[in-house]
């Protein structure tokens, strides 16, 4: 199976990591990527649309058509943030992308990246882990071919990447003893990246995957 995707999300790191493993990964025949900024990165698989607007595509909607998958990387920190700042730019934005998206290409596969510890009941008593639950529960019905969310914990990031955040330099010498200790907390961005890829071409046998199933269907 042939993958053309559309990726957001590709000046932060994670969405940064993502990208470069669809750009190597011989199955990934086009990349599209929608930026509020350029994000420097030139490759022949890839094409870039600079957009502002996140709340509103339609300037740009027919060069969106013809993508089976989509890869959602866009997020924000919830730190300092009121409940309806934050709802405002995960639930409401990625909604806003992911509605068009749905509407110009019904059998998209949908990855969504979310978070370890997100609240599917939506009633918790962790503000960003409900509206993340929400979130989560209103893209899987939304009537995409197949969506996915993705949970993971600490990524450990790509070398040679610019946009890896500063502190991370501080901790990536615990990786290895992270990942012997907690294995079901840790995982790398290739492994996210490959795993995305994967979920497209094989699917999976349950909507929501943890870092365990995120690195079990990166070997897959």
């Amino acid at each position: 199976m042939k993958i053309s995707v559309i990726i957001t999300g590709t000046t932060g790191m994670v969405g940064e990591g993502v990208l470069h493993e669809a750009l190597r990964h011989p199955d990934v025949e086009r990349v599209l990527v929608i930026n509020r900024k350029p994000g420097g990165v030139s490759h022949p698989k890839l094409t870039e649309i600079l957009h502002t607007d996140f709340f509103d595509l339609s300037p740009i909607e027919e060069q969106l058509r013809n993508y089976n998958a989509c890869f959602f990387c866009l997020g924000v920190s919830s730190v300092g943030m009121k409940e309806d700042e934050y709802r405002r730019l995960t639930y409401d934005l990625t909604m806003a992308v992911a509605g068009t998206l749905q509407k110009l290409n019904p059998n998209m596969i949908f990855c969504y990246v979310s978070g370890g510890g997100t609240d599917s009941t939506e009633h918790g008593r962790s503000m960003w882990a409900r509206v993340k639950g929400k979130t989560e529960n209103h893209l899987m019905d939304l009537g995409f071919k197949a969506a996915y969310m993705f949970r993971p914990g600490y990524l450990h990031s790509t070398e040679g990447m610019k946009n890896t955040l500063s502190y991370y330099h501080y901790v990536s010498w615990a990786y290895p003893v992270m990942r012997v200790l907690f294995p079901n907390f840790v995982s790398t961005l290739a492994e996210l990246g490959i795993a995305m890829i994967n979920v497209v071409k094989k699917g999976y046998e349950k909507p929501i995957l943890e870092v365990k199933d995120i690195v079990a269907l990166a070997k897959s």
